[in-house]
Protein backbone atom coordinates (compact mmCIF):
# COMPACT_ATOMS: atom_id res chain seq x y z
CA UNK A 1 0.00 0.00 0.00
CA UNK A 2 1.49 3.48 -1.08
CA UNK A 3 1.68 6.40 1.25
CA UNK A 4 -1.83 8.43 1.80
CA UNK A 5 -1.57 11.73 1.06
CA UNK A 6 -0.10 14.72 2.96
CA UNK A 7 -1.91 18.41 1.63
CA UNK A 8 0.82 21.19 1.61
CA UNK A 9 0.00 25.00 0.91
CA UNK A 10 1.05 26.25 -2.12
CA UNK A 11 3.54 28.88 -2.03
CA UNK A 12 2.34 32.09 -3.75
CA UNK A 13 4.94 33.95 -6.03
CA UNK A 14 7.60 31.37 -5.55
CA UNK A 15 9.98 31.30 -8.21
CA UNK A 16 8.97 30.00 -11.58
CA UNK A 17 11.22 27.40 -12.09
CA UNK A 18 11.03 26.13 -8.38
CA UNK A 19 8.59 22.98 -7.21
CA UNK A 20 6.42 25.20 -6.06
CA UNK A 21 6.26 27.46 -9.14
CA UNK A 22 5.33 24.71 -11.11
CA UNK A 23 2.49 23.96 -9.08
CA UNK A 24 1.58 27.08 -9.39
CA UNK A 25 1.25 27.38 -13.00
CA UNK A 26 -0.51 24.20 -13.04
CA UNK A 27 -2.77 24.84 -10.37
CA UNK A 28 -3.53 28.51 -12.34
CA UNK A 29 -4.20 25.95 -15.48
CA UNK A 30 -6.33 23.70 -13.86
CA UNK A 31 -8.51 27.12 -12.46
CA UNK A 32 -8.49 28.88 -15.87
CA UNK A 33 -12.08 30.03 -17.08
CA UNK A 34 -13.88 28.03 -13.90
CA UNK A 35 -13.04 24.34 -15.68
CA UNK A 36 -11.99 23.07 -12.51
CA UNK A 37 -13.72 24.21 -9.51
CA UNK A 38 -11.82 25.52 -6.19
CA UNK A 39 -12.45 22.13 -4.43
CA UNK A 40 -11.79 19.86 -7.68
CA UNK A 41 -8.33 22.13 -7.93
CA UNK A 42 -7.81 21.53 -3.87
CA UNK A 43 -7.83 18.08 -4.21
CA UNK A 44 -5.75 17.44 -7.28
CA UNK A 45 -3.38 19.22 -6.13
CA UNK A 46 -2.91 17.23 -2.79
CA UNK A 47 -2.87 14.19 -4.97
CA UNK A 48 -0.08 16.44 -6.85
CA UNK A 49 2.10 17.14 -4.08
CA UNK A 50 1.45 13.36 -2.66
CA UNK A 51 3.34 12.01 -5.68
CA UNK A 52 5.87 14.52 -5.64
CA UNK A 53 6.46 13.92 -2.24
CA UNK A 54 6.26 9.98 -2.65
CA UNK A 55 9.19 10.43 -5.27
CA UNK A 56 11.40 12.69 -4.46
CA UNK A 57 11.71 9.92 -1.18
CA UNK A 58 12.86 7.13 -3.76
CA UNK A 59 15.38 9.87 -4.53
CA UNK A 60 13.98 11.96 -7.72
CA UNK A 61 14.50 15.45 -8.15
CA UNK A 62 12.05 17.72 -7.40
CA UNK A 63 12.16 18.37 -11.58
CA UNK A 64 11.48 14.86 -11.86
CA UNK A 65 9.31 13.98 -8.92
CA UNK A 66 6.96 16.75 -10.66
CA UNK A 67 7.18 15.89 -13.88
CA UNK A 68 5.75 12.13 -13.30
CA UNK A 69 3.78 13.36 -10.84
CA UNK A 70 2.15 15.35 -13.50
CA UNK A 71 2.06 11.97 -15.69
CA UNK A 72 -0.32 10.52 -13.49
CA UNK A 73 -2.15 12.52 -12.47
CA UNK A 74 -2.87 13.15 -16.05
CA UNK A 75 -3.97 9.66 -16.38
CA UNK A 76 -7.06 10.62 -14.25
CA UNK A 77 -7.32 13.96 -15.26
CA UNK A 78 -8.37 15.64 -18.88
CA UNK A 79 -7.22 19.15 -18.01
CA UNK A 80 -3.66 18.01 -16.52
CA UNK A 81 -3.43 16.19 -20.04
CA UNK A 82 -4.26 19.50 -21.67
CA UNK A 83 -1.67 21.18 -20.09
CA UNK A 84 1.03 18.95 -20.54
CA UNK A 85 -0.20 19.14 -24.06
CA UNK A 86 0.34 23.02 -24.47
CA UNK A 87 3.43 23.07 -23.10
CA UNK A 88 4.44 21.28 -25.66
CA UNK A 89 7.96 23.31 -26.15
CA UNK A 90 9.19 22.32 -22.63
CA UNK A 91 11.58 19.64 -22.02
CA UNK A 92 8.59 17.53 -19.50
CA UNK A 93 6.22 17.00 -21.92
CA UNK A 94 8.30 14.18 -23.37
CA UNK A 95 8.04 12.69 -20.10
CA UNK A 96 4.74 13.74 -19.44
CA UNK A 97 3.42 12.20 -22.71
CA UNK A 98 5.56 9.79 -23.96
CA UNK A 99 4.73 6.53 -22.46
CA UNK A 100 7.15 4.43 -24.03
CA UNK A 101 10.02 6.66 -25.53
CA UNK A 102 13.37 5.46 -25.37
CA UNK A 103 14.10 8.62 -23.50
CA UNK A 104 11.85 7.82 -20.59
CA UNK A 105 13.46 7.93 -17.06
CA UNK A 106 14.88 4.96 -15.72
CA UNK A 107 12.60 5.29 -12.44
CA UNK A 108 9.58 5.75 -14.87
CA UNK A 109 9.68 2.40 -16.81
CA UNK A 110 10.32 0.43 -13.25
CA UNK A 111 7.29 1.91 -12.14
CA UNK A 112 5.60 0.56 -15.19
CA UNK A 113 6.98 -2.52 -14.97
CA UNK A 114 6.15 -2.60 -11.03
CA UNK A 115 2.56 -1.85 -12.56
CA UNK A 116 2.51 -4.53 -15.38
CA UNK A 117 3.66 -7.24 -12.87
CA UNK A 118 0.72 -6.34 -10.58
CA UNK A 119 -1.85 -5.98 -13.03
CA UNK A 120 -1.03 -9.85 -14.55
CA UNK A 121 -0.83 -11.09 -10.76
CA UNK A 122 -4.21 -9.81 -10.02
CA UNK A 123 -5.41 -10.74 -12.85
CA UNK A 124 -4.20 -14.53 -12.15
CA UNK A 125 -6.13 -14.67 -8.64
CA UNK A 126 -9.21 -13.12 -10.28
CA UNK A 127 -8.82 -16.39 -12.41
CA UNK A 128 -8.19 -18.30 -9.59
CA UNK A 129 -10.74 -16.80 -7.43
CA UNK A 130 -13.37 -17.92 -10.42
CA UNK A 131 -12.42 -21.54 -9.50
CA UNK A 132 -12.55 -20.77 -6.21
CA UNK A 133 -16.10 -22.36 -5.61
CA UNK A 134 -14.90 -25.18 -6.73
CA UNK A 135 -13.23 -26.77 -4.19
CA UNK A 136 -16.56 -26.68 -2.11
CA UNK A 137 -18.43 -28.85 -5.03
CA UNK A 138 -19.75 -25.18 -6.71
CA UNK A 139 -18.53 -26.05 -10.45
CA UNK A 140 -19.04 -23.14 -13.12
CA UNK A 141 -20.65 -25.34 -15.83
CA UNK A 142 -23.33 -27.09 -13.42
CA UNK A 143 -24.61 -24.60 -11.16
CA UNK A 144 -26.64 -21.96 -12.29
CA UNK A 145 -27.58 -19.67 -10.04
CA UNK A 146 -24.69 -19.13 -8.23
CA UNK A 147 -21.84 -17.69 -10.68
CA UNK A 148 -24.36 -15.01 -11.97
CA UNK A 149 -24.99 -13.96 -8.55
CA UNK A 150 -21.17 -13.74 -7.57
CA UNK A 151 -19.76 -13.27 -10.57
CA UNK A 152 -19.02 -9.64 -9.81
CA UNK A 153 -17.74 -10.43 -6.47
CA UNK A 154 -14.94 -12.52 -7.99
CA UNK A 155 -13.86 -9.98 -10.49
CA UNK A 156 -14.72 -6.64 -9.12
CA UNK A 157 -12.56 -6.69 -5.67
CA UNK A 158 -9.61 -7.39 -8.38
CA UNK A 159 -10.04 -4.28 -10.73
CA UNK A 160 -10.18 -2.27 -7.60
CA UNK A 161 -7.51 -3.46 -5.76
CA UNK A 162 -5.46 -2.81 -8.70
CA UNK A 163 -6.51 0.87 -8.57
CA UNK A 164 -5.80 0.94 -5.27
CA UNK A 165 -2.53 0.26 -5.36
CA UNK A 166 -2.15 2.46 -7.91
CA UNK A 167 -3.46 5.81 -6.70
CA UNK A 168 -1.83 5.38 -3.46
CA UNK A 169 -5.54 4.59 -1.75
CA UNK A 170 -5.76 5.54 2.48
CA UNK A 171 -5.49 1.89 3.95
CA UNK A 172 -8.78 2.87 5.90
CA UNK A 173 -11.34 3.35 3.25
CA UNK A 174 -9.44 -0.07 1.29
CA UNK A 175 -10.39 -1.67 4.35
CA UNK A 176 -14.02 0.17 4.36
CA UNK A 177 -14.59 -0.67 0.39
CA UNK A 178 -13.45 -4.64 0.70
CA UNK A 179 -15.98 -4.28 3.82
CA UNK A 180 -18.53 -3.35 1.97
CA UNK A 181 -17.79 -5.71 -0.74
CA UNK A 182 -17.87 -8.38 1.42
CA UNK A 183 -21.36 -7.55 3.07
CA UNK A 184 -22.69 -7.36 -0.20
CA UNK A 185 -22.14 -10.59 -0.95
CA UNK A 186 -23.39 -12.35 2.13
CA UNK A 187 -26.70 -10.36 1.98
CA UNK A 188 -27.80 -11.43 -1.66
CA UNK A 189 -26.60 -15.05 -1.06
CA UNK A 190 -28.45 -14.77 2.07
CA UNK A 191 -31.58 -14.01 0.20
CA UNK A 192 -33.82 -16.85 -0.38
CA UNK A 193 -34.78 -16.57 -3.67
CA UNK A 194 -37.24 -18.28 -5.42
CA UNK A 195 -37.10 -21.27 -8.15
CA UNK A 196 -40.81 -20.93 -9.09
CA UNK A 197 -41.12 -19.92 -12.87
CA UNK A 198 -41.71 -16.25 -13.79
CA UNK A 199 -40.01 -15.59 -10.09
CA UNK A 200 -37.95 -12.28 -11.64
CA UNK A 201 -36.19 -11.14 -8.25
CA UNK A 202 -32.92 -12.76 -8.56
CA UNK A 203 -32.52 -11.92 -12.48
CA UNK A 204 -32.91 -8.44 -11.25
CA UNK A 205 -30.72 -8.70 -8.60
CA UNK A 206 -28.09 -10.41 -11.06
CA UNK A 207 -27.89 -7.27 -13.81
CA UNK A 208 -28.58 -4.89 -11.03
CA UNK A 209 -25.62 -5.47 -9.05
CA UNK A 210 -22.92 -4.95 -11.05
CA UNK A 211 -23.85 -1.40 -11.63
CA UNK A 212 -24.25 -0.86 -7.70
CA UNK A 213 -21.07 -2.19 -7.00
CA UNK A 214 -19.00 -0.43 -10.33
CA UNK A 215 -18.74 2.61 -7.65
CA UNK A 216 -16.61 0.39 -5.46
CA UNK A 217 -14.02 0.40 -8.09
CA UNK A 218 -14.83 4.11 -9.07
CA UNK A 219 -13.43 4.79 -5.65
CA UNK A 220 -10.70 3.15 -5.53
CA UNK A 221 -10.06 4.13 -9.55
CA UNK A 222 -10.23 8.07 -8.26
CA UNK A 223 -8.10 7.20 -5.04
CA UNK A 224 -10.92 8.14 -2.53
CA UNK A 225 -11.43 11.49 -3.85
CA UNK A 226 -15.09 10.72 -5.24
CA UNK A 227 -16.35 13.97 -5.05
CA UNK A 228 -14.87 15.59 -7.46
CA UNK A 229 -16.27 15.80 -10.18
CA UNK A 230 -13.48 15.99 -12.69
CA UNK A 231 -12.43 12.71 -11.37
CA UNK A 232 -16.03 11.25 -11.95
CA UNK A 233 -15.35 12.29 -15.45
CA UNK A 234 -12.36 10.70 -15.58
CA UNK A 235 -13.82 7.34 -14.43
CA UNK A 236 -16.42 7.83 -16.86
CA UNK A 237 -13.83 7.96 -19.83
CA UNK A 238 -12.34 4.72 -18.03
CA UNK A 239 -15.76 2.76 -18.29
CA UNK A 240 -15.72 3.72 -21.67
CA UNK A 241 -12.39 2.45 -22.43
CA UNK A 242 -13.01 -0.50 -20.22
CA UNK A 243 -15.72 -1.65 -22.01
CA UNK A 244 -14.29 -1.22 -25.65
CA UNK A 245 -10.91 -2.94 -24.47
CA UNK A 246 -12.64 -5.82 -22.89
CA UNK A 247 -14.83 -6.71 -25.91
CA UNK A 248 -11.67 -6.85 -28.08
CA UNK A 249 -9.92 -9.26 -25.72
CA UNK A 250 -13.16 -10.88 -25.82
CA UNK A 251 -13.23 -11.14 -29.41
CA UNK A 252 -9.52 -12.54 -29.73
CA UNK A 253 -10.35 -14.98 -26.68
CA UNK A 254 -13.69 -16.44 -29.09
CA UNK A 255 -10.80 -16.70 -31.81
CA UNK A 256 -8.57 -18.10 -29.54
CA UNK A 257 -11.49 -20.96 -28.24
CA UNK A 258 -12.52 -21.90 -31.78
CA UNK A 259 -9.44 -23.03 -32.66
CA UNK A 260 -8.40 -24.78 -29.38
CA UNK A 261 -11.86 -26.44 -29.92
CA UNK A 262 -10.92 -27.17 -34.03
CA UNK A 263 -7.41 -28.34 -32.92
CA UNK A 264 -8.33 -30.96 -30.47
CA UNK A 265 -11.19 -32.43 -32.31
CA UNK A 266 -8.64 -33.21 -34.89
CA UNK A 267 -7.04 -35.83 -32.66
CA UNK A 268 -9.97 -36.69 -31.29
CA UNK A 269 -10.01 -35.24 -28.05
CA UNK A 270 -13.32 -33.13 -26.50
CA UNK A 271 -11.70 -29.70 -25.16
CA UNK A 272 -15.49 -28.41 -24.73
CA UNK A 273 -15.49 -29.08 -21.24
CA UNK A 274 -11.97 -27.41 -20.84
CA UNK A 275 -13.18 -24.76 -22.30
CA UNK A 276 -16.48 -24.43 -20.55
CA UNK A 277 -15.14 -25.10 -17.14
CA UNK A 278 -11.43 -23.37 -16.86
CA UNK A 279 -10.95 -21.38 -20.30
CA UNK A 280 -13.62 -19.17 -20.41
CA UNK A 281 -14.71 -18.24 -17.39
CA UNK A 282 -10.75 -17.80 -15.88
CA UNK A 283 -9.83 -15.99 -19.14
CA UNK A 284 -13.06 -13.44 -18.71
CA UNK A 285 -11.96 -12.89 -15.29
CA UNK A 286 -8.24 -11.95 -15.75
CA UNK A 287 -9.48 -10.20 -18.74
CA UNK A 288 -11.42 -7.77 -16.74
CA UNK A 289 -8.48 -6.88 -14.62
CA UNK A 290 -5.80 -6.52 -17.42
CA UNK A 291 -8.16 -4.54 -19.65
CA UNK A 292 -8.12 -2.29 -16.51
CA UNK A 293 -4.46 -2.03 -16.90
CA UNK A 294 -4.71 -1.28 -20.71
CA UNK A 295 -6.43 1.63 -20.37
CA UNK A 296 -4.02 3.04 -17.84
CA UNK A 297 -0.65 1.62 -19.30
CA UNK A 298 -1.94 2.56 -23.15
CA UNK A 299 -3.41 5.80 -23.09
CA UNK A 300 -0.99 7.02 -25.17
CA UNK A 301 -1.74 4.71 -27.43
CA UNK A 302 -5.62 4.46 -27.92
CA UNK A 303 -7.03 7.29 -26.03
CA UNK A 304 -10.52 8.38 -25.77
CA UNK A 305 -12.17 6.09 -28.05
CA UNK A 306 -15.47 5.96 -25.87
CA UNK A 307 -15.85 9.64 -26.48
CA UNK A 308 -14.73 9.60 -30.38
CA UNK A 309 -17.25 6.39 -30.94
CA UNK A 310 -20.23 8.47 -29.07
CA UNK A 311 -19.64 11.95 -31.55
CA UNK A 312 -20.10 9.52 -34.66
CA UNK A 313 -22.63 7.30 -33.83
CA UNK A 314 -24.84 10.65 -31.66
CA UNK A 315 -25.71 12.13 -34.86
CA UNK A 316 -26.98 8.62 -36.49
CA UNK A 317 -28.78 7.50 -33.24
CA UNK A 318 -30.62 10.95 -33.24
CA UNK A 319 -31.54 10.67 -37.30
CA UNK A 320 -32.73 6.80 -36.24
CA UNK A 321 -35.02 8.62 -33.17
CA UNK A 322 -36.09 10.95 -35.36
CA UNK A 323 -37.17 8.76 -37.82
CA UNK A 324 -38.97 6.55 -35.40
CA UNK A 325 -40.90 9.53 -33.74
CA UNK A 326 -42.14 10.39 -37.73
CA UNK A 327 -43.45 7.22 -38.69
CA UNK A 328 -45.29 7.04 -35.37
CA UNK A 329 -46.99 10.34 -35.78
CA UNK A 330 -47.08 9.14 -39.45
CA UNK A 331 -48.76 5.97 -39.28
CA UNK A 332 -50.71 6.85 -35.35
CA UNK A 333 -49.06 3.27 -34.24
CA UNK A 334 -48.64 3.67 -30.55
CA UNK A 335 -46.04 1.02 -28.75
CA UNK A 336 -46.47 -2.12 -28.41
CA UNK A 337 -46.67 -2.95 -24.45
CA UNK A 338 -45.51 -6.38 -24.74
CA UNK A 339 -42.50 -6.71 -22.12
CA UNK A 340 -39.25 -7.69 -24.77
CA UNK A 341 -40.54 -4.55 -26.70
CA UNK A 342 -40.27 -2.55 -23.24
CA UNK A 343 -36.90 -3.80 -22.51
CA UNK A 344 -35.41 -2.89 -25.84
CA UNK A 345 -36.95 0.25 -25.26
CA UNK A 346 -34.86 0.86 -22.01
CA UNK A 347 -31.93 -0.42 -23.32
CA UNK A 348 -32.03 2.21 -26.44
CA UNK A 349 -32.27 4.86 -24.08
CA UNK A 350 -29.78 3.86 -21.71
CA UNK A 351 -27.19 3.60 -24.83
CA UNK A 352 -28.81 6.83 -25.90
CA UNK A 353 -27.66 8.31 -22.66
CA UNK A 354 -24.18 6.72 -22.54
CA UNK A 355 -24.07 8.14 -26.23
CA UNK A 356 -24.64 12.04 -24.24
CA UNK A 357 -22.52 11.16 -21.86
CA UNK A 358 -19.10 10.03 -23.93
CA UNK A 359 -20.07 12.80 -26.17
CA UNK A 360 -19.85 15.49 -23.03
CA UNK A 361 -16.77 13.94 -21.95
CA UNK A 362 -15.15 14.03 -25.10
CA UNK A 363 -15.93 18.11 -25.25
CA UNK A 364 -13.89 21.15 -24.90
CA UNK A 365 -15.95 22.86 -22.11
CA UNK A 366 -14.50 25.97 -22.63
CA UNK A 367 -15.27 25.64 -26.66
CA UNK A 368 -18.04 28.17 -27.86
CA UNK A 369 -21.47 26.27 -28.97
CA UNK A 370 -21.36 24.24 -32.52
CA UNK A 371 -23.56 22.00 -34.84
CA UNK A 372 -22.83 19.23 -32.56
CA UNK A 373 -24.02 20.66 -29.85
CA UNK A 374 -27.52 21.44 -31.67
CA UNK A 375 -27.18 17.10 -32.96
CA UNK A 376 -27.11 16.28 -28.84
CA UNK A 377 -29.83 18.89 -28.31
CA UNK A 378 -32.46 16.95 -30.60
CA UNK A 379 -30.89 13.61 -29.54
CA UNK A 380 -31.80 14.59 -25.75
CA UNK A 381 -34.97 16.06 -26.85
CA UNK A 382 -35.89 12.96 -29.06
CA UNK A 383 -35.03 10.34 -26.18
CA UNK A 384 -37.14 12.31 -23.86
CA UNK A 385 -40.18 12.04 -25.86
CA UNK A 386 -39.67 8.82 -26.35
CA UNK A 387 -39.26 7.62 -22.48
CA UNK A 388 -42.52 9.69 -21.81
CA UNK A 389 -43.81 7.07 -24.26
CA UNK A 390 -42.51 4.35 -23.11
CA UNK A 391 -43.49 5.54 -19.21
CA UNK A 392 -46.66 5.75 -20.40
CA UNK A 393 -46.65 1.78 -22.10
CA UNK A 394 -45.66 1.02 -18.58
CA UNK A 395 -48.58 2.49 -16.87
CA UNK A 396 -50.69 1.23 -18.74
CA UNK A 397 -49.21 -2.40 -18.28
CA UNK A 398 -49.58 -2.19 -14.83
CA UNK A 399 -52.73 -0.86 -15.04
CA UNK A 400 -53.46 -3.78 -17.00
CA UNK A 401 -51.40 -6.36 -14.89
CA UNK A 402 -51.05 -4.89 -11.76
CA UNK A 403 -47.00 -4.46 -10.10
CA UNK A 404 -44.17 -6.93 -10.86
CA UNK A 405 -40.85 -6.45 -9.87
CA UNK A 406 -39.95 -6.05 -13.48
CA UNK A 407 -42.70 -3.94 -14.31
CA UNK A 408 -41.27 -1.64 -10.55
CA UNK A 409 -37.74 -2.06 -12.16
CA UNK A 410 -38.93 -0.56 -15.86
CA UNK A 411 -40.69 2.29 -13.90
CA UNK A 412 -38.00 3.05 -11.94
CA UNK A 413 -35.20 3.41 -14.25
CA UNK A 414 -37.53 5.21 -16.72
CA UNK A 415 -37.89 7.98 -14.40
CA UNK A 416 -34.64 8.18 -13.71
CA UNK A 417 -34.09 8.34 -17.47
CA UNK A 418 -36.72 11.02 -17.42
CA UNK A 419 -35.27 13.25 -14.88
CA UNK A 420 -31.55 12.81 -16.34
CA UNK A 421 -33.06 14.17 -19.73
CA UNK A 422 -34.78 16.71 -18.94
CA UNK A 423 -32.44 18.47 -16.99
CA UNK A 424 -29.56 17.92 -19.85
CA UNK A 425 -32.38 19.49 -22.31
CA UNK A 426 -32.87 22.27 -20.26
CA UNK A 427 -29.08 22.98 -19.45
CA UNK A 428 -28.41 22.44 -23.20
CA UNK A 429 -30.81 25.15 -23.90
CA UNK A 430 -29.12 27.48 -21.62
CA UNK A 431 -25.68 26.60 -23.26
CA UNK A 432 -27.03 27.18 -26.59
CA UNK A 433 -28.41 30.60 -25.82
CA UNK A 434 -24.91 31.65 -24.32
CA UNK A 435 -26.87 32.02 -20.44
CA UNK A 436 -25.16 28.75 -19.15
CA UNK A 437 -21.59 27.40 -19.03
CA UNK A 438 -21.38 23.90 -20.49
CA UNK A 439 -19.06 22.93 -17.44
CA UNK A 440 -23.05 23.04 -15.39
CA UNK A 441 -23.91 19.51 -18.10
CA UNK A 442 -20.89 18.18 -16.93
CA UNK A 443 -21.34 18.78 -13.25
CA UNK A 444 -25.01 17.42 -13.85
CA UNK A 445 -24.17 14.51 -15.20
CA UNK A 446 -20.93 13.18 -13.25
CA UNK A 447 -23.18 14.19 -10.32
CA UNK A 448 -26.36 12.22 -11.64
CA UNK A 449 -23.98 8.78 -11.78
CA UNK A 450 -24.81 8.64 -7.94
CA UNK A 451 -28.89 8.26 -8.90
CA UNK A 452 -28.08 5.59 -10.90
CA UNK A 453 -26.21 3.69 -8.40
CA UNK A 454 -28.58 4.50 -5.44
CA UNK A 455 -31.31 3.05 -7.67
CA UNK A 456 -29.50 -0.05 -8.87
CA UNK A 457 -28.65 -0.83 -5.22
CA UNK A 458 -32.64 -0.36 -4.72
CA UNK A 459 -33.16 -3.25 -6.59
CA UNK A 460 -30.67 -5.46 -6.30
CA UNK A 461 -30.79 -5.43 -2.24
CA UNK A 462 -34.63 -4.29 -1.63
CA UNK A 463 -36.63 -5.63 -4.42
CA UNK A 464 -35.70 -9.28 -3.41
CA UNK A 465 -37.10 -8.33 -0.07
CA UNK A 466 -40.01 -6.38 -1.25
CA UNK A 467 -41.53 -8.79 -3.71
CA UNK A 468 -41.06 -11.66 -1.42
CA UNK A 469 -37.76 -13.32 -3.61
CA UNK A 470 -40.42 -14.46 -5.81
Amino acid sequence: MRAEPKAQEASVGAPPDSIEGQIEAWRAYLSKGGAVSSPDAEELEDHLREQIERLRSKGLSPDEAFLVAVKRIGAIDAITREYAREHSERLWKQLVLSGNGSNRSGSSASEESRSTWVALTLAFAAAAAMKAPALFGIEFSMDEAFYPLNATFLVFPFVAAYFAWERGLPRLRSIELAGALVAAALLVNAFPFSDAPGAQTRFLTVIHLPIALWLFVGVAYVGGGWSSSGRRMDFIRFTGELFIYFVLIALGGGVLIALVIGLFQAIGVEAEPFVESWLAPCGAAGAAVIASWLVEAKQSVIENIAPVLARIFAPLFTLMLLAFIATMAWTGQGIDVGREILIAFDLLLVVVFGLLLYSVSARDPLASPGLLDWIHLTLVVSALLLDALALWAIGARISDFGFTANRVAALGLNLVLLVNLARSALVYVGFLRGTVAFSQLWEWQTSYLQVFVIWAAIVAFAFPVLFRFS
